[in-house]
């Protein structure tokens, strides 16, 4: 199963966003840590008593002009009932009712889906009386909340715990593929490739495919779940549509898979969006196998190839670790080759380096280090252990955490690589103390 989606929805400065940070224990505009990727999100993980979820924020319904108030009501309700599992209708308690909450909770009732109607900016139990009117909104179960102040917050926590289904990662055991990218470079077409089955909708308009599909395919009788997903747009063309959902469902699908296939339009080159969907890969810790899409419609296909490739690790330089192949959906040509790539990236993830291997590297390696002097004394770098798999993450134990840079972790992942491998896969490396930094 998936993670439960929960979608806050709401007009505009109820507190929806304050309710979002508050439950996700983070500020609203979150910084990535991969070049060239930072952005505020409006969707999230979160937990309570042990159960996890994905969040989202939407947009506020505009009250100006007036005369669309309902329409704003009705496009902000099918992001919530198309998509969400778990509905938070988040109401004003200074405004109190109106006309449009009303229309929005009709909507609600009438989906089908599980509703939690919460009045926000409920600060004392003396103001609870705020609260009354709306139960003209039709339900019997209204929490007065305070999203600024946490007044009330954990009886609605616990309300909506009850509601949350107990979510497991998923147990397949064949490779799980994303097929991720902009919209219009041919996912679809190379799902179907790939399959060998028409399943998915294949048109020239922008946005076809607004559904995470899975589908089953096989190569020399080794079966891989192929997830094809919606296309991911520039946030400042998302706006506030059906297609805001799209890229959520596009990350979800992200966060399931093994290994993304980046999909390249290479009759548009190589784009900024293209740079920021391979970082989300990156920040999941996913596989990634770039596929240079529509190659059979490049003029001069190997002096195209020479120039491609160096702008490609130019541009997408935190993932010049993936393998890149020539591809088009549409003939066919090189759809195979995709297979024993996927294959080498998955075993490479689950690569584990024996301690005594990796620290006679380590030593090699920190030999050839330079450290500064950290408040006038030597910075040591001990050991080196590798902790986890999917991706391999490393730990390095120093005397000095604070004085290890980004600059020598890079180093070392490099020197990783040289070594190991690692094609395909990011590369984690975390410093901790062996002792109390001096």
């Amino acid at each position: 199963m998936q993670k439960p989606l929960v979608v806050i929805i709401g007009r505009p400065n109820v507190g929806k966003s304050t309710l979002f940070n508050r439950m996700t224990g983070t500020h609203a505009a979150i910084v990535e840590d991969i070049p060239g990727v930072t952005r505020d999100r409006n969707y999230l993980d979160a937990e309570w008593e042990g159960k996890t979820f994905m969040l989202v924020d939407t947009g506020g319904f505009y009250l100006d002009p007036p005369e669309d108030i309902f329409a704003q009501a009705k496009e902000q309700a099918l992001f919530a009932i198309e998509e969400g599992d778990i509905i938070i209708h988040l109401l004003d308690g200074r405004e109190g009712l109106t006309p449009a909450d009303m229309e929005l909770a009709r909507l609600l009732r009438a989906s089908g889906k599980m509703v939690l109607w919460a009045v926000n900016k409920i600060d004392a139990q003396s103001r609870e009386s705020r609260v009354y009117e709306f139960y003209d909104i039709g339900t019997e179960n209204i929490f007065p909340v305070s999203a600024a102040t946490g007044y009330g917050y954990e009886e609605f926590m616990e309300k909506l715990g009850l509601l949350l289904p107990d979510y497991h990662e998923e147990k397949v055991e064949y490779p799980k593929i994303a097929v991720v990218g902009r919209p219009n470079v041919g996912k679809s077409t190379l799902v179907n490739a790939l399959t060998g089955k028409r399943r998915m909708v294949v048109s020239p308009i922008a946005g076809t495919t607004r559904d995470a599909i899975d589908s089953i395919c096989t190569y020399h009788g080794k079966p891989y779940l192929i997830i094809d997903t919606a296309g991911l747009r520039k946030k400042g063309k998302i706006g506030y549509s059906v297609e805001r959902f799209s890229m959520v469902r596009a990350i979800r699908s992200i966060e399931r898979c093994d290994v993304a296939l980046v999909v390249l339009d290479m009759s548009d080159g190589i784009t900024e969006q293209d740079q920021k969907i391979a970082g989300m890969v990156k920040e999941y810790g996913k596989g990634v196998i770039f596929l240079l899409n529509k190659w059979d419609l490049v003029a001069e296909p190997e002096e195209a190839f020479k120039r491609v490739m160096p702008e490609l690790y130019r541009k997408i330089w935190f993932a010049e670790y993936a393998p890149a192949l020539t591809i088009s959906g549409t003939s066919r040509k090189r759809i195979t080759k995709v297979f024993p790539v996927i294959d080498n990236v998955i075993s490479e993830r689950r690569k584990r380096i024996p301690t005594g291997e990796l620290n006679r590297f380590f030593r090699d390696v920190i030999s050839r280090l330079s450290l500064p002097l950290y408040r006038g004394k030597a910075v040591k770098m001990y050991y080196m252990t590798q902790v986890s798999q999917e991706p391999p993450t490393f730990v390095i134990f120093s005397n000095f955490k604070n004085a290890i840079r980004e600059s020598h972790l890079r180093f070392l992942e490099r020197k990783l690589r040289e070594f190991f491998g690692f094609t395909g896969t990011p590369v984690r490396i975390h410093v901790r103390p062996k002792r109390r930094d001096a």
